[in-house]
């Protein structure tokens, strides 16, 4: 994955085997020197702002439904307004494929821009854990201080763990809140855990996790636990913008001095990339799965290069191929198949829920002693179940009719319709099932089934209708089958 390596790269780190894992197993603890540049004032607008948008989404309502609930206790997913039942698994479905399909897009396009700039491990790690953990160690050089002499519980990172710990507390609360809704939230928050001991259980397990995770395992997330870093292999090309080190101008890199060699390359060794890099990687090595395009290397860079009086850039967004000097291609196989997909995804998505109706019916054939069973007057009785999920904010009444019955000859007093419940009341984003039974004489069968049409309204503007077989027996014979 990495591209040619001059002389003298590609070689791991004396000591280290790994960027986070040094080579007697012991955690190399990494504390990046923060790079206040160009592209990092650009991402802290754009992680400040989707913090906003993390800690507000729960609290927003549109069309009186949460902008983005995904209830599990009820099996259910409210987003921008939309609830998702357990019916609508294939709306699902296209909601989650598109943004598959979207990350992918991104990838091809502008590699691991997701990890970079949105992707709230990397956007709460370096824009809020890491600048308060240096404010509390005493900045950059404290840290690094600390570590030295293994300081781990001194006042300051007592206190710095404790602040992590209410942070914790407070972003796992909002996490929560996106799974179980504000309300049910503030509700467990204002009684005493005893009254909801499950609930209490997971705030503590999300606190913990939130702490643990920014606290103690951090960059080591992105490393090994999150899978898509190994998949940009996969997903990117030589064509795909990504943050790369230009070998072709940097190299043979050489220290700045008096003896400097002037055909070297622009590169003076400083190691300010790497100082500055938050999964510790050294980006002259080429593409690495550890690399997060966070551009700190890019901000870096360009600050060395800038006093030294060369050209910024050296550390840039670009591909692989444009730093090999070869034209760019923006249609790919891959830049074209993925929008495809993508647009036929969105297109399914828009088109069924423009179709969608109000409510949901599904009719099923009731009756555990068979299709039908026959009564002691000869008449035989069809069990039918009707299934009708509501969806909208508000409960309604729903109307059953069976039409195609009274033809043939059947007189009305023949006919017989038992329904338990009709109207069926169905509280809002909620499924109600009720049985109909349905008695007819024998003679109303031809060939043993007979079609009827089963209607459903809620008396406003949702009205279905669905063809239905009743059964009953070939013949005149006795089936046996009496109740």
């Amino acid at each position: 994955m990495s591209s040619a390596a001059p002389s003298g790269v590609g070689r791991p780190p004396s000591g280290r085997v790994l960027p986070t894992l040094n080579e007697d197993g012991t955690r190399r603890w990494i504390r990046p020197k923060p790079s206040h540049g160009a592209w990092w004032k650009k991402r802290q607008i754009v992680a400040y702002s989707l913090m906003a948008v993390f800690f507000a989404a729960p609290h927003l309502r549109l069309f009186g439904k949460p902008v983005f609930l995904m209830d599990l206790p009820h099996r259910q997913f409210t987003l921008m307004g939309y609830t998702f039942l357990p019916t609508d698994t294939p709306l699902f479905m296209l909601v989650m494929g598109s943004g598959v399909i979207g990350i992918f897009l991104i990838t091809a396009l502008f590699g691991r821009a997701w990890c970079g700039w949105a992707c709230p491990q990397t956007v709460y790690l370096e824009f809020l854990f890491r600048p308060i953990g240096r404010w509390f160690d005493g900045g950059y050089t404290g840290s690094r201080n600390l570590d030295k002499k293994g300081s781990w519980f001194t006042p300051r990172r007592i206190a710095k763990y404790l602040t992590f710990f209410a942070m914790a507390l407070f972003v796992s609360h909002t996490l929560l809140a996106f799974f179980v809704g504000t309300d049910q939230l503030y509700d467990w928050m204002s009684n005493p855990p005893s009254e909801h001991p499950t609930a209490f259980f997971f705030v503590v397990l999300f606190t913990g996790l939130v702490w643990f995770n920014f606290t103690y395992f951090r960059e080591q997330t992105c490393l090994i636990v999150c899978p898509y870093g190994r998949w940009q292999a996969a997903l990117i090309d030589r064509q795909s913008v990504i943050v790369a080190y230009d070998d072709v101008r940097g190299e043979p890199r050489e220290h700045a001095g008096k003896t400097r060699d002037p055909q070297a390359g622009d590169c003076i060794d400083c190691g300010a990339c790497v100082q500055t890099c938050p999964t510790g990687i050294d980006i002259r090595q080429g593409l690495q799965m550890e690399c997060v395009h966070c551009t700190q290397c890019i901000d870096a860079c360009d600050d060395i290069m800038t006093k030294v009086g060369k050209p910024t850039g050296l550390i840039r967004y670009s591909s692989q191929d444009a730093i090999a000097g070869k034209p760019r291609h923006l249609l790919r196989m891959r830049t074209i198949l993925y929008p495809v997909v993508l647009a036929i995804l969105i297109g399914g998505l828009i088109t069924a829920l423009f179709l969608k109706e109000s409510a949901d019916l599904t009719v099923l054939r009731g009756g555990l002693d068979g299709p039908f069973t026959e009564e002691a007057d000869g008449r035989v009785s069809n069990q039918i179940r009707i299934k009708i999920t509501n969806r909208r904010s508000e409960a309604m009444p729903y109307t059953v009719t069976l039409d195609g019955i009274a033809e043939a000859g059947i007189r009305p007093d023949e006919i017989t319709v038992v329904a338990p419940e009709n109207p069926l009341k169905v509280d809002a984003g909620t499924t109600r099932s009720t049985s109909l039974f349905v008695l007819l004489p024998r003679r109303a069968f031809t060939n043993g089934e007979r079609m009827i049409t089963i209607s459903v309204t809620d008396g406003r503007r949702y009205q279905e209708s669905v063809q239905y077989r009743l059964l009953g027996p070939v013949g005149n014979a006795p089936t046996g089958k009496f109740r």
